[in-house]
């Protein structure tokens, strides 16, 4: 019985206890989320895993995480989540891997800071409001397998560098036999092999994905040049898909890995090709019934489905900080090229923020594609963010305005179209807009001041002024004969 079979009924401690067993696992792995998005972890033989500690938990130094704990009060928790067990598809030693929510060792209530509450909260709270029992999320996460990366930054020098064998730049180079079927810049979409030389190792991903418990669609070759590629997983709940997103990122770096080979998930590593995006399909449901669909409407959308629109243009700014939430993110969310940088909403036009895809009639199928996001985010704010601001859309009947089924680009503003606004153009602009709107996100007790405060205050400290104390090195090229 593979993994996938067997963590469908996993439900309870004694079930996980017993299926380490039977699998003959060693060692218990536990994963967290820090507050930037990465899984962090810790490990113990199968030995220490008992029922008690799925009940007590396990301490650990929040101190030391990102975005949680000052040292005068870093002892926490982690209790560990039983529907996540499954064999860890990344280490060689049989290992258990379970995931964990963050508590507070003194009030044994769920840490404020944790992500994976927060996303629970979100949940919860689409419960309450009535308008629906259950949402659903799609997203495209994007990454680069590169064959070599080099970076580096002291007080007197800066670089980086890039290879890949599939890279387009590699075609002239005389080192050794050079046998062509590169993808030509912007030309990596869909290629067949020789051009695509990741076709099997995209196979094993997906295959590693499956044994995981995570259903997945189809996956390519993504547009740029040097191995961008794409999977898609099956569209799940918000806080199973932040697992499986998690997952997901695992799966491809650890792959990459065992083949010598580096991904990235990073928004925008080559200069002059396609960033890596994360389309987010989303779509409400309620009694088994979808919300979003309605034949008569636009694209197929209902009044709810537009509200929600509504809600997600209105408070995109805000949103940024969230699902784009790093400097790089904006070297990609540049106007003038196919980022979707414009804050309208289209069942065609790939610029807009929002699309509506039309493969189906199906009303099931319908959903909305948010297509700012990339994948540095944290799934579980950005879920839950987009989430908010979707219902805060519907509870205000906010209207999204008329489609913009035209060309962005040559009717800007002109021909009757109304000027478009535009997404943020830096991390620092997208800070400020969440400082400025983020009450729909306090609502239900979902987000907190603190855990935004914090965002805000670790996104500046961290990223935004230690570039700026930074020259760059194309200044270098701009201004060293000034």
């Amino acid at each position: 019985m593979t993994t996938a079979e067997v963590t469908r009924t996993l439900a309870t401690p004694k079930e996980v206890i017993a299926f380490a067993r039977e699998q003959g696992l060693k060692i218990v792995d536990f994963k967290f989320v820090d507050l930037p998005g990465a899984w962090q972890h810790f490990s113990a033989t199968i030995e220490e895993l008992t029922e008690d500690l799925f009940a007590e938990g396990i301490g650990f130094d929040g101190s030391s995480i990102r975005g949680f704990q000052a040292i005068h009060e870093s002892d926490m928790l982690l209790v560990p989540d039983p529907a996540t067990a499954i064999v860890d598809p990344a280490c060689d030693v049989p290992t258990l891997s379970l995931v964990c929510s963050v508590y507070d060792p003194l009030t044994r209530q769920p840490y404020t800071r944790d992500a994976r509450f927060i996303a629970q909260k979100a949940e919860a709270y689409l419960k309450q409001t009535g308008i629906a029992d259950t949402s659903y999320w799609g997203p495209e996460a994007e990454f680069f397998v590169f064959d070599h990366v080099r970076y580096d930054q002291t007080q007197y020098s800066a670089l980086y560098e890039i290879d890949s064998r599939e890279g387009i730049w590699n075609s002239g180079t005389n080192s050794g036999p050079n046998l062509g079927h590169r993808p030509r810049w912007k030309e990596g979409y869909f290629p067949v092999s020789p051009a695509d030389t990741l076709q099997d190792l995209r196979s094993e991903m997906v295959l590693k994905l499956k044994e995981a418990g995570v259903p997945v669609e189809v996956h390519h070759h993504e547009v740029a040049t040097a191995g961008q590629c794409e999977i898609d997983m099956h569209f799940d709940t918000l806080v199973k898909m932040g697992d499986n997103l998690m997952l997901y990122k695992y799966i491809v770096k650890n792959v990459a890995l065992a083949h010598g080979k580096t991904a990235t998930f990073m928004p925008k590593p080559l200069w002059g090709d396609n960033g890596s995006g994360m389309h987010v399909h989303q779509s409400l449901w309620k009694d088994g019934a979808p919300l979003v669909a309605d034949q008569d409407g636009y694209a197929g959308l209902s009044q709810l489905a537009k509200y929600y629109i509504g809600g997600l243009l209105k408070h995109a700014p805000a949103l940024m900080a969230l699902v784009a939430p790093t400097l790089n993110s904006y070297h990609r969310l540049v106007p003038g090229f196919e980022a979707p940088v414009n804050l309208v909403y289209s069942r065609r036009n790939r610029s807009a923020a929002v699309r509506i895809p039309m493969y189906t009639d199906n009303p099931k199928a319908k959903r909305i594609e948010f297509r700012c996001p990339d994948p540095s985010c944290n799934p579980y704010l950005a879920f839950s963010a987009m989430l908010m601001a979707g219902l805060d859309g519907i509870q205000n009947k906010i209207d999204p305005g008329d489609p913009a089924d035209y060309d962005l680009f040559e009717h800007h503003g002109s021909n009757g179209h109304r000027p478009v606004k535009q997404v943020p153009g830096s991390l620092p602009e997208a800070l400020a807009a969440l400082e400025a709107d983020h009450a729909f996100l306090l609502k239900g007790g979902v987000f907190t001041e603190d855990v935004l405060a914090t965002w805000v205050e670790m996104k500046r400290a961290k990223e935004i002024d230690p570039m700026r104390l930074r020259p760059h090195p194309y200044e270098f090229y701009l201004y060293y004969d000034v």
